[in-house]
């Protein structure tokens, strides 16, 4: 039978694995893993790597690059919370909830995504929503649903690529419209086919 248990490098790994896909949306370098672990040489990264991979903790994607299939967890906390996936980068062409988009499952408290709704997390870019307390970097939580109402803090797709906004509807005019202090970032005035992914529910400010 598989030996699931994991020693406290692999521990470590995993935290550090986590935190650098949540905040720079990326997992780190053998070296960077190297460096944050202690090692001296990177293939003492490479091998803890490979044992979580043997573990089922990490795989492979077909571009090489590592995705966190499952975190450090505990039954209490299973009870407690459910798992949110972790948007990363959206391919053009492919569908957000696509599988290859997944980075990572985040355990989120029930008592912030009720059921029976499903949610996701997107990273945050740029400061367009600064006013509405959504920073660079941070991760938003989204209940996933296809319409919103005036007001609402919409999750859009335009042209394959996500980006979050308040929405204004007036007189079957549809805008979406930035918060923020940089006067930079003007509305977006909808004249073609846009898609609604959710509403954002919460914000989690540097994710750790």
């Amino acid at each position: 039978m598989e030996n699931k248990t994991l020693s406290k490098k692999e521990s470590e790994a995993i935290c550090q694995i986590r935190n650098s896909l949540a905040r720079r949306g990326r997992t780190p370098s053998v070296r960077e893993l190297m460096v944050s672990l202690g090692y001296r040489s990177p293939r003492s990264a490479s091998v803890i790597i490979n044992q979580l991979i043997d573990k089922g903790f990490l795989a492979r994607k077909d571009n090489g690059k590592l995705k966190l299939i499952k975190d450090l967890d505990s039954s209490s906390t299973r009870a407690r919370t459910i798992k949110v996936p972790l948007i990363g980068e959206i391919a053009c062409g492919t569908p957000i909830f696509a599988e290859e988009n997944f980075e990572m499952m985040i355990p989120i408290s029930v008592k912030l995504a009720p059921s029976p709704h499903k949610y996701f997390l997107l990273r945050a870019r740029g400061g367009s929503m600064n006013k509405k307390k959504i920073n660079d970097g941070d991760l938003v939580l989204v209940r996933q649903q296809p319409s919103a109402k005036t007001g609402d803090i919409v999750v859009a797709i335009i042209d394959d690529e996500a980006t979050i906004k308040e929405l204004q509807i007036s007189n079957g005019v549809i805008i979406l419209k930035p918060k923020s202090t940089n006067k930079i970032h003007q509305p977006i005035i909808l004249d073609r086919d846009f898609l609604i992914q959710g509403i954002v529910v919460g914000v989690v400010p540097d994710f750790e």
